[in-house]
């Protein structure tokens, strides 16, 4: 693959042999899936038009979600809008009392990018772009930089906690005037969430509000304006591995986090958010399961009920549900058509018999499950390659029939007790329902 820069090609190779999704070079082995890309595009188009949109990208462990989710992060950089995606963990959660919130908050910023800063970090550059063009206009008419910055901000000062982060900002502008970085560190760990009491945030910054785990929306919803009026198109929000939800054991804990989810999605769908998208990846567990799922929660369950008329061949993008179709073989085979060209010259490269040769050695061995989730086979075919290149002698016909591979069976779920903090019986169509 002549396009494809050294560090580049190490990345992708890396990432692959890990399990894990690349953070660059992502359009080297895309393949499939171009209706759900092309419904996300135009999301993307919606929210630079001042809309709002929630997709829950759902899929089997290993199936892509994390891939996909990447994928149109990067989209969204280059249509000029600015991400903030993060892990759900057991630390890490929408709502809470404890300070997860905060902490989920608080990774976010830390990953925000940008097109020119698409390996996160990119705060501090987002309110430096803002405060340097409010002060090119303040010079060009004569009046002083803070009072651009204020009019500028004076929308976000009718919005919950608007007026302190307009304070925030107008003193990281004080600093750059005064060269006092200690206080632009300060308003960026405040935009940060990382101030944990009010007692610090008013004695470093003369605010007396911080990012709690009460307003961690209302301060994404903030941070959607800010990087509006800072030139960018909207704030695109990434939420994986939403399953930890799923996993928490009290019910009160669970239906609070899916009843933020429900204000989110029900914000969206009545157009009270503008510039702000939401991407949340879960497993069908997560969304399906009526003890602990998403469908546990009665108007989560209405809303995001799939299309009564799609069946068998028909698909449905328009909501705000999306699955993730399992690759076709011919999807997969230019996927390993694309790993061979990133990692191997055209004159050694493995020849199309050999691509066959896995593929049918992998269906063998776990059946349909290497569409479903590819995870696995493409680590093993990563490994494959791996080795003929340090044993230029050896044959592949030699290696193929040796290839382990096995299903990708994801997180155990085992120790999570469903009959534990239920909310009300699954039905009989859910009953036997499990990863």
């Amino acid at each position: 693959m002549a396009n494809i820069k050294p560090r580049e090609r190490d990345a992708i190779v890396q990432a692959l042999r890990a399990g894990v999704v690349p953070k660059q070079g992502l359009r080297h082995i895309q393949v499939g899936r171009a209706k759900e890309i092309e419904q996300l595009v135009k999301d993307i188009g919606h929210i630079a038009d001042g809309g709002a949109t929630i997709r829950f990208i759902i899929g089997e462990y290993g199936s892509g979600k994390t891939f996909f989710m990447n994928l149109i992060r990067l989209i969204a950089l280059e249509k000029g809008l600015v991400a903030m995606f993060a892990d759900l963990a057991p630390d890490r959660r929408i709502h809470a009392t404890g300070g997860q919130a905060r902490s989920l908050y608080a990774e976010m910023a830390r990953n925000m990018a940008t097109r020119t800063k698409a390996d996160g970090g990119a705060l501090a550059s987002v309110v430096e772009r803002f405060v340097t063009q409010a002060h090119h206009d303040a010079e060009k008419s004569g009046v002083a930089t803070g009072a651009v910055i204020g009019e500028r901000l004076s929308h976000i000062q009718e919005l919950t906690g608007g007026f302190d982060f307009a304070t925030v900002v107008k003193r990281y502008w004080d600093g750059h005037e005064a060269g006092d970085e200690e206080l632009q560190t300060s308003a960026l760990r405040w935009m940060r969430g990382e101030y944990s009491t009010r007692t610090d945030a008013r004695k470093a910054l003369g605010v007396r509000t911080i990012v709690d785990d009460a307003n961690v929306y209302d301060h994404l919803k903030l941070m959607s304006s800010f990087v509006k009026a800072a030139g960018y198109k909207g704030l695109l929000i990434g939420l994986d591995e939403m399953v930890n939800l799923y996993k928490l054991s009290s019910a009160q804990a669970r239906n609070a986090n899916y009843e933020q989810i429900l204000r989110i999605l029900n914000d969206v769908l009545q157009g009270s958010a503008g510039h702000l998208g939401f991407l949340m990846g879960g497993t069908p567990e997560f969304l399906m399961n009526t003890r602990r799922g998403l469908y546990s929660y009665e108007a989560l369950q209405t809303r995001l009920a799939g299309n009564s008329f799609v069946r068998e061949g028909l698909v449905d993008l328009s909501g705000p549900v999306i699955r993730l179709a399992s690759l076709t073989p011919e999807d997969l085979f230019i996927l390993l058509s694309n790993i061979r060209a990133i990692m191997q010259d055209g004159d050694t490269a493995l020849p199309d018999e050999a691509l066959e040769a896995f593929m049918s050695h992998c269906a063998e061995r776990i059946g349909e499950a290497y569409f479903r989730t590819p995870r696995n086979t493409i680590t093993a075919f990563v490994n494959l390659l791996a080795v003929l290149e340090q044993n230029p002698d050896v044959k592949w016909t030699e290696l193929i029939s040796g290839v382990d591979v096995a299903g990708d069976g994801g997180e155990d779920l085992s120790d999570v007790d469903e009959n534990i903090g239920a909310t009300r019986p699954e039905n009989d169509e859910m009953a036997s329902f499990r990863l």
